[in-house]
């Protein structure tokens, strides 16, 4: 149903739409759905109703293919084909990149897979191996934003699937933002969404998730910097464990 692409090596904006709005116009868009959703809680449907009128194919979606494929799932309902940008690290579980083969075919979107401007190969000539375990940040830095930065050129919004109960940091963003990393709209589609929430409107849906998350994986990264998660531990516990990491840099 959908299509899936390869970007090149540092990829950027000539596979993205050029943006037509100022910087101004699209601040005045932030105040705009804030005065109409407000900024903590928002009707997810009415919110991407307002996303899709208002930016169209200027829209794309961040997905890490794991329980987040509900995100684009709810977006396509009001984008035909929109642009869903995965970042493909070198790293994945075998399990996350089967979850975007099947996301791409059973939603009408595309699957745009980004790809780091170095393999994991020559990351480790340049840095040395298991840069991950040495300096994560930059490794992150490298694998993540700067593909993402790079690939956001051109769009004049992006949807994520970020929602508060997940870290401290995320506890107070809300539904639309100004991102001013990006310069662009930032919408949190489900970001007072519970777990709980997001599996079951996964499992009325039909949309395929990350089968790790039954696993002992409630929050999926890269396999070198994830692990498994004991009952009662903060669901990112296994996210970078024992390295005082928390976010990958993509949302802060």
């Amino acid at each position: 149903m959908g299509s899936a692409t390869v970007d090149t090596k540092a990829p950027g904006a000539a596979s993205a739409p050029q943006r037509t709005r100022s910087e101004a116009e699209l601040k005045a868009l932030v105040e705009e759905a804030n005065e109409l959703f407000g900024e903590r809680n928002a009707d997810t449907q009415e919110l991407l109703a307002w996303a899709g009128r208002t930016f169209g194919k200027s829209l794309a979606v961040a997905c890490s293919m794991a329980s987040d494929t509900v995100v684009p799932a709810l977006v396509s309902q009001h984008i035909k084909d929109v642009d869903v940008l995965f970042l493909d690290t070198g790293y994945h579980f075998q399990e996350t990149i089967e979850t975007r083969d099947a996301f791409a075919s059973d939603w009408p979107v595309n699957v745009r897979t980004l790809l780091p401007r170095l393999t994991v190969p020559e990351q480790d000539a340049e840095f040395g191996p298991k840069l991950h375990d040495r300096e994560p940040a930059t490794c992150c830095g490298i694998r993540k934003v700067e593909p993402l930065d790079n690939a956001l050129e051109g769009y004049e919004a992006w949807v994520t699937g970020l929602r508060r109960e997940e870290t401290p940091h995320r506890a107070n963003a809300a539904p639309v933002e100004w991102d001013e990393r990006h310069h662009m709209v930032k919408i949190n589609a489900i970001v007072d969404w519970t777990f709980d929430d997001v599996v079951s409107w996964a499992e009325t849906n039909l949309v395929v998730v990350n089968p790790l998350l039954t696993q002992g994986y409630p929050s999926i990264g890269c396999a070198p910097c994830t692990r498994k998660v004991a009952p009662g531990e903060d669901p990112r516990a296994g996210r970078w464990s024992g390295l005082g990491k928390t976010e990958c840099g993509i949302h802060v």
